[in-house]
């Protein structure tokens, strides 16, 4: 299997987004991975990033990782809010466009789960409901009462529960509360960026994909 990823750019609402792209043989799906913070130093090539990217590949999907408005070569200024989830919007829209057979996951790391999970908020108002929704360590004090994630696909959840970045009770008081079925996984003597434990995320990834 071929496992080099191809850089393309994609156009964005304020101009080109850079991103990668790999095709696998005979795809099941196609994976859509979102980066953090890009004021934190946040990109595609973030290490944990780069596992999602990784373990959707082994399981047999299309993959697709992109830099926001504001990062890397991608046009534009950071926005952290609702700019990067029309960027991600446009990457969605042009994905489905070129593979319209296959079923969208969406996977986001830390502030990427905030823009994953708006994300598909909008696609299910659209009617174009993702198949899986992925959130890892993510920010979701940034999703308010209005922004709901997708409630009509498979919802994971993956936090470490020594998060030094996002808090982890935080993230548990919003599982508990979200109102839909989905899985909460807990990651214990795991910090924010999964040091020593990207095997672990790995593990946790594979049979949910």
């Amino acid at each position: 299997m071929l496992s080099r990823e191809t850089p393309i750019f994609i156009p964005g609402p304020v101009g080109q987004l850079e991103a990668l792209l790999l095709e696998v043989p005979d795809a099941r799906g196609i994976a859509l991975v979102c980066h953090p913070n890009p004021v934190q130093g946040g990109t595609m090539l973030n290490k944990v990033v780069s596992t999602l990217q990784r373990t959707a590949r082994d399981c047999g999907y299309h993959t697709l990782r992109f830099n926001y408005r504001g990062v890397g070569a991608s046009a534009g200024s950071h926005d952290m809010g609702a700019g990067e989830v029309d960027d991600a919007e446009a990457v969605a829209a042009w994905l489905q466009e070129r593979y319209p057979d296959l079923p969208i996951t969406l996977l986001g790391f830390s502030f990427g789960g905030f823009v994953a999970a708006a994300l598909g908020a909008r696609l299910e108002a659209q009617d174009r409901t993702p198949g899986k929704l992925f959130m890892v360590a993510p920010a979701v004090h940034r999703l308010g009462g209005d922004t709901p994630p997708a409630s009509q696909c498979p919802l994971v959840v993956i936090q470490p529960e020594a998060d030094e970045v996002v808090e982890p009770q935080v993230v548990y008081d919003w599982s508990a509360n979200l109102g839909r079925a989905h899985e909460l996984l807990k990651v214990a003597e795991c910090g924010h960026f999964f040091h020593g434990k990207l095997t672990d995320l790995k593990d946790l990834l594979l049979p949910r994909l």
